[in-house]
């Protein structure tokens, strides 16, 4: 049973905890939140230091706000503790490449929640494209944005120094790390970055984004967004042979809508030959959380690697983001 720390314990450290217990693998042995903790029977901590430092616990679960992560990710691992960190894995590539070097000398597993990779959906999306199926991708096109209001800024979300961004590292990074993972890497990126109705600097409400890699030849395009007053996801991966069109995304408040995954075969058909036009497939619960736990946990106790948000694909990640804020780490 591998014992488990969790500093941060609101929406997602309560996610993490639930995810942990279902798993059968792990256990929660104590939590650490900066605000009032009520409605667990787990061992309050009052100090984050306590969960770092206590030998009787192997990985420590990190759901702090975005300026919290990268030095408790140092601290965590540099006592030897085993690291699940959330997202955004930093502020900037550098600072991306200062936790590996701790974590390289460490010898401990670390995993970034780059949760979007562990839908059915996903999956059965990235199944296809390395099958063959429908041959090699041409182009890809992501839309991923909420509708906020005043309440979204209020605490750290309002500082550019405790969020690092505005919404493309909140919520659009899940969409770059979607085209990383079935596009490999762009080395070419064009951005347009927009505060044009929230006016606040270094939050922007607006990201458009096209890149290319050269290699391959795949262009994407993204918009990462605030302000479209409605809540929505849609990733599209167009093939030689058809396309795959996600649209929605099954999340524990319901307001994506359905996930709902239509894979169109064109007039070359399948493998076997036969014409399809095309399937549609809806998922009606969300395993991710539990999957990335699994992840998680066989790595340590299998001393496997780490397929899905390790800290090389962290890296690769954040010096896109770089590139499309137009900044220099």
């Amino acid at each position: 049973m591998i014992r488990c720390g969790i500093i941060g314990f609101g929406k997602m450290g309560k996610i993490r905890a639930n995810a942990i217990e279902q798993s059968a693998r792990g256990q929660v042995v104590s939590v650490y939140d900066s605000g009032k903790i009520h409605g667990t029977n787990y061992i309050i901590t009052p100090d984050e230091d306590k969960i770092i430092n206590d030998t009787s616990i192997d990985a420590v679960f990190i759901c702090t706000p975005n300026y919290r992560i990268v030095p408790l990710c140092k601290q965590a691992l540099a006592a030897g503790k085993h690291v699940f960190s959330e997202k955004p894995p930093a502020f900037n590539a550098t600072e991306v490449e200062e936790v590996r070097a701790i974590e390289a000398s460490s010898g401990k597993k670390l995993m970034y929640g780059f949760n979007h990779r562990h839908h059915d959906s996903i999956k059965k999306m990235k199944l296809i494209v390395e099958s063959g199926e429908l041959g090699k991708i041409l182009w890809m096109r992501g839309r991923y944005g909420k509708e906020v209001d005043e309440d979204y800024f209020k605490g750290w979300r309002a500082d550019p120094k405790l969020a690092g961004g505005g919404i493309m590292l909140d919520q659009g990074i899940h969409m770059l790390d979607l085209f990383l993972h079935f596009a490999g890497d762009f080395d070419e990126i064009h951005s347009i970055v927009s505060n044009l109705h929230w006016k606040m600097d270094g939050l922007e409400d607006n990201v458009f984004a096209i890149m290319r890699n050269t290699k391959s030849g795949i262009s994407t395009s993204l918009h990462s967004t605030m302000t479209q007053w409605r809540y929505l996801f849609s990733f599209e991966v167009f093939l030689q042979k058809g396309s795959l069109v996600l649209n929605g995304l099954k999340t524990s408040s319901g307001v994506y809508g359905d996930e709902e995954l239509a894979i169109k075969y064109n007039e070359y058909g399948d493998k076997s030959g036969n014409i399809k036009h095309e399937e549609n497939i809806k998922y009606k619960t969300n395993n991710s959380w539990n999957s990335e736990i699994r992840e998680f946990f066989d790595a340590i106790r299998e001393n496997k690697h780490i397929s899905n948000g390790n800290s090389e694909q962290a890296y690769q990640l954040m010096e896109a983001i770089d590139r499309i804020y137009e900044r220099k780490s």
